[in-house]
């Protein structure tokens, strides 16, 4: 074996994933086609879900000073995410080249062998592993890996070789995207309707003023080569009137309303992260977001299994899981181009809309799915309201020191948080640590209308989501360790 792993794609989701692999000790490859990272920045922000993956493990120092919002939208429509509980709110002007640039640096500090200006060509799998034909500056080679994951994007080659299916529906329409340089237009960040079509403006650093334009009524077209400025300013001064020809464009880009969601995010030995497992409108910036946190809900379990404490059951939560949180992203992004692309026959259900967002809420559910905060995953039944979401900060006073519980997650464990100091709870758990940090401490102030208040005891796995929590598990705490984190080898203790 070349790796335990090999990575198709050095994009978010491909740089992350290797991230999360090493912090487990898994040995990855990192295969990008590109020998240079473009600086093309498609993505732009982090959700308030990202702020908080990247918390957990640590990165946003490495971000340096980011400017956070609680405002954003569905579709046009305002909404106000300071409704929803946590510490982080979104970002919104953070280039997804900076993200790569410090998800690669993450990454390669880890150990991650990360080969830039190598393409993979096909793949063959067997019962052992995965071998690819990768071609390099220095010719084609073979490698071998007990396990491939396409990060490839929308037309990946890994999904094409591997044969997952890829149903959903067509481009409609065209948009162009244009980060210009020496223009000086008022921001409309969450998009403007207007007679002929829609409008966002949003400023970036480095005097980048980025424009996203599309009329209604376009044909969308496979383009060899992005379009050029001309044809952007033209749409621009038809929609706005206005005259953005003086700029400096840096980077062109057209992009279509099109939907589509592989129909397993695993078959065997290969598996799908990101882009390469769903393409959609670009709606709220929700689409590397929901690139990092697949990877985030993957790399601890593929390493589980890599590393034997772990059965494949494990390995198949990754798609029961992400693979509903896909189908909701496209159902939501194809919601918000209905609202956002379609002329005056929508404006009834927009008005109608904007109305309900009034109700405190249905602002809430909708923020909530924009920004990934209420994603909930099936972890057993119970009363607890903790179970299967994520946890939420929490700061701690323990023996030694004042942390948290999203520090706690700094390393990718599982972690115990016992806030009773129950002697019992921790015996009961004791053989499982080798994959889990117990821990005890006292919560610095838990309000009364908080999901934390009268709970004494959580089981938070590596990607920050409950699996257990007391009062209110049916399941008891061995059984739900026995689940997320294997047989302990020590054997148990009840």
């Amino acid at each position: 074996m070349d790796a335990a792993v090999i990575i198709a794609g050095a994009g978010p989701a491909g740089l992350m994933l290797a991230g999360e692999l090493r912090l487990a000790g898994v040995g990855v490859i990192v295969l990008e086609r590109l020998a240079e990272r473009t600086g093309e920045s498609r993505g732009l922000g982090f959700t308030a879900r990202t702020m908080e993956v990247f918390d957990q493990r640590g990165l946003l120092p490495r971000f340096g000073d980011i400017e956070t919002s609680a405002l954003g939208h569905f579709g046009g429509i305002p909404l106000d995410f300071g409704l929803l509980e946590g510490a982080w709110k979104a970002a919104k002007t953070v280039p997804q080249g900076v993200t790569e640039a410090r998800l690669e640096e993450w990454a390669a500090d880890l150990g991650a062998d990360i080969r830039r200006g190598h393409e993979l060509l096909a793949l063959r799998e067997d019962a052992d592993g995965v071998e690819v034909e990768v071609r390099g500056p220095e010719g084609p080679r073979p490698l071998r890996a007990a396990y491939l994951v396409g990060c490839d994007g929308g037309r990946s080659t890994v999904r094409k070789a591997a044969g997952f299916a890829f149903p959903g529906t067509e481009a409609t329409l065209e948009m162009f995207l244009a980060d210009v340089k020496g223009l000086d237009l008022e921001p409309r960040m969450i998009g403007e309707k207007l007679p002929g079509g829609m409008v966002m403006v949003a400023k970036l650093p480095g005097g980048i003023t980025r424009i996203i334009a599309g009329e209604y009524g376009t044909t969308p077209r496979r383009r060899p080569a992005p379009p050029a400025y001309e044809e952007v300013a033209a749409v621009w001064r038809r929609l706005t009137g206005g005259d953005i020809t003086h700029g400096e464009p840096v980077w062109l880009s057209a992009f279509g309303d099109a939907a589509r969601q592989a129909s397993e995010y695993r078959r065997g030995r290969v598996l799908l992260a990101g882009d390469s497992a769903h393409i959609h409108l670009p709606a709220g910036g929700q689409g590397m977001n929901t690139s990092i946190q697949d990877s985030v809900n993957l790399g601890w379990k593929l390493a589980a299994v890599i590393n034997g404490w772990a059965g494949p059951g494990l390995l198949d939560t990754y798609h029961s899981e992400r693979h509903p949180v896909g189908e909701r992203l496209l159902m939501n992004t194809r919601a918000q181009g209905l609202l956002l692309l379609s002329g005056p026959e929508v404006q009834p259900l927009r008005e109608v809309l904007a109305e309900l967002v009034g109700f405190e809420e249905v602002n809430r559910h909708l923020a909530g799915m924009v920004s990934g905060l209420l994603i909930t995953y099936d972890v057993g039944a119970g009363t607890n309201p903790l179970l299967g979401k994520r946890m939420p900060h929490l700061e701690l006073v323990g023996e030694r020191a004042k942390s948290s519980s999203t520090e706690l997650l700094h390393p990718g464990r599982g972690v115990l948080l016992d806030l009773a100091d129950n002697a019992r709870l921790r015996e009961r758990a004791a053989p499982w640590s080798a994959h889990v940090d117990i821990v005890t401490a006292q919560p610095h102030a838990v309000p009364e209308d908080s999901a934390l208040h009268g709970t004494s005891a959580v089981l938070i796995r590596p990607d920050g989501h409950v699996a257990w929590a007391a009062p209110g598990s049916c399941h008891d705490l061995p059984m739900a360790l026995t689940r997320w984190f294997g047989t302990p080898r020590a054997g148990r203790v009840f």
